[in-house]
């Protein structure tokens, strides 16, 4: 099973570096097209959006299909969950490589951070077959992730259109609560509750509290600039189109 479990990751590595070869013969905005550096950006989120789509209502599926799984998060397992760990640690491996051989490691650290830890406690889960359930949770955030994709791509196409991305902008926020920060409360409420300080349980408990403080971040991020841009610092001349960052 942990052979086939290897496979099903390596194929999923392939299934998004074939999505990211069909990404470049996507039409592209002017704006992005007239900007070299954010060519690779564009491509590389139009990748992740696709993630996040097929991600986000496999998680939402998985749950609602059985519900028993929430029950036991630590020993409960569905061959669905097992398929949907395997399908995101392939994509999390993807866009490691894409980073790392496009040169962009510098400018995307913030990614590369949250794809180790992602990777390794995947990769844990997949090996021991144990907290499943928490990955499938932790995974509802790829349906925040759909609406912060759009807002970043609306940003570099420099859409017209204000009140599609005031839209989204409202939806996004409501998302990102009820998607990242509420499942995300939960575990880590639940792992310092109830799992025991040890062995992957350890692991996992320091892999969920630093997430937590990366979240938190991403979401002074949001705040500050959606709907607070008075507060924002540094970013006056800023040249982000290279850069791969959760929020900015």
């Amino acid at each position: 099973w942990r052979a086939a479990s290897a496979a099903l990751v390596g194929g999923s590595v392939v299934i998004f570096g074939a999505l990211r070869r069909l990404a470049l013969a996507l039409p592209q905005p002017a704006a992005v097209r007239s900007r070299p550096g954010r060519v690779w950006r564009w491509r590389n989120l139009l990748v992740s959006f696709a993630h996040s789509v097929l991600a986000g209502l496999w998680a939402v599926f998985s749950l609602w299909h059985s519900p028993e799984l929430l029950s036991d998060i630590q020993d409960g397992y569905s061959v669905s969950g097992h398929l949907l760990v395997c399908f995101s640690s392939g994509y999390f491996i993807h866009d490691t490589l894409d980073i790392i051989f496009n040169h962009q490691s510098r400018s995307s650290w913030e990614y590369l951070v949250h794809h180790a830890m992602a990777i390794s406690a995947f990769v844990s889960l997949i090996i021991t077959g144990r907290f499943l359930v928490a990955a499938v949770l932790l995974l509802l955030v790829e349906v925040s992730n759909i609406f912060l994709t759009v807002r970043m791509l609306l940003k570099m196409s420099n859409v017209p259109s204000l009140a599609l991305y005031e839209a989204n902008k409202y939806i996004n926020l409501v998302m990102y609560f009820a998607f990242r920060l509420a499942p995300q409360a939960y575990l880590t409420w639940y792992f310092l509750r109830y799992v025991e300080v040890q062995g992957q349980g350890a692991f996992l408990t320091a892999n969920l509290l630093l997430l937590d403080t990366m979240i938190l971040m991403y979401f002074s991020r949001l705040l500050r600039s959606d709907f607070f841009p008075s507060l924002r610092k540094g970013s006056a001349g800023r040249d982000v189109d290279g850069e791969k960052f959760l929020i900015d």
